[in-house]
């Protein structure tokens, strides 16, 4: 009797070879954010919080990197980062400005401030204006509730603001844009 013969080994790809290989400094160092926390309890969030720091977003080229070190497939970590409306899967824009939508907040006008935000800026949430300037983020409660409704523009808290405030807030922003580009061209 013949033994069947025995079948060719199907090469399996390795942990690394199956996440994208990223040799450029970014790609170092979103390698260097996973392999630091990829050993914490509940890691995924850890990794993605540390990304969002660093790069002001989550790259998509982190999706098969974190997948990779956890032993996830790629739709789990994309489940995850989609599902949380902190992680910015796109960059930011130069400032990044959040209306809060918490209960306090709405009572206080933040809806027709959101509505005002929206239309001033020309974009809906998680879009950054055309020039780049300002992306806009919904958040739910900045912890300023005495001061509703409330705005964060990058990491500076704001009370009580109304249509002319936020107009002014913007303004602001405008003005800090042109004094930096101004130093720029000096140099």
């Amino acid at each position: 009797m013949s033994t069947p013969p025995t079948p060719s080994p199907i090469p399996t790809p390795t942990p690394q070879a199956s996440a994208a290989s990223c040799t450029t400094p970014a790609g170092d160092r979103l390698q260097a954010l996973v392999d630091a926390r990829k050993a914490l309890p509940g890691a995924m969030l850890p990794i993605l919080h540390a990304i969002q720091e660093e790069f002001g977003w989550v790259p998509p080229e982190a999706v098969p990197m974190i997948a990779s070190a956890l032993n996830l497939s790629r739709a789990e970590v994309y489940g995850v980062l989609t599902f949380y409306h902190h992680f910015c899967t796109q960059p930011p824009g130069r400032h990044v400005v959040q209306v809060c939508r918490a209960e306090s907040c709405q009572a206080m006008g933040g809806e027709g401030l959101e509505a005002y935000a929206r239309a001033t800026l020309g974009v809906d949430w998680h879009e950054t204006t055309a020039d780049g300037a300002v992306t806009l983020l919904p958040v739910y409660c900045l912890g300023n509730c005495a001061c509703s409704p409330a705005v964060r523009v990058d990491d500076d808290v704001r009370g009580r603001i109304t249509p002319a405030r936020f107009d002014a807030l913007l303004a602001g922003l405008r003005e800090r844009d042109a004094e930096r580009a101004g130093q720029e061209v000096a140099a």
